[in-house]
């Protein structure tokens, strides 16, 4: 049988373990046997700097980089010529349109140049603007070609609404 699980055992046990000391100091001698042993050990290098004193230096360079990156960029800028950025060439539906205008322009000029009636103005005023938001929707999307057929019914319905006008005018087409 075991005697360490007696209790009685455990209770001495816990006894002498409480009585050892808490630090146990080993004899000089055997210190000076362990200097003995070490290696001769180089002088310390000076302390360095306290740490204030090397960031603040660190911080004193940063502008200075920081600038002097800076005035090489705009030294460098300003010395390579930059390209001038070329307007691409007019997609095939811009160079439609631009025809569809030139052919409503030369059939307008064909009619009258005489003032149609007033209750006509408004409806020739909002083809207009109609035809001035195509026109910029245009530029903004060259490639569209829902947008070239809404300015064609839009020249179209101008056109037709504008030869009403004159001959309800009475004047000579």
């Amino acid at each position: 049988m075991n005697d360490m699980n007696h209790p009685d055992n455990s209770d001495d046990l816990q006894a002498r373990l409480r009585a050892l000391p808490a630090e146990r100091l080993p004899p000089a001698r055997v210190w000076q046997g362990i200097a003995a042993q070490l290696p001769a050990m180089p002088m310390p290098a000076p302390a360095p700097a306290p740490a204030a004193v090397t960031v603040l230096a660190r911080r004193r360079r940063w502008p200075l980089r920081v600038g002097l990156g800076m005035a090489a960029a705009l030294g460098l800028l300003m010395v390579v010529p930059t390209p001038v950025p070329q307007t691409p060439p007019p997609t095939l539906v811009q160079r439609q349109a631009e025809a569809m205008v030139a052919e409503y322009q030369q059939a307008m000029a064909t009619l009258p140049t005489a003032q149609v009636g007033g209750e006509w103005q408004p409806a020739l005023r909002e083809l207009d603007s109609s035809v001035d938001h195509i026109r910029a929707a245009l530029t903004e999307n060259p490639r569209s070609r829902v947008l070239l057929g809404q300015l064609q019914r839009t020249y179209a319905l101008r056109l037709e609404l504008t030869q009403q006008a004159v001959m309800a005018a009475g004047l000579p087409s």
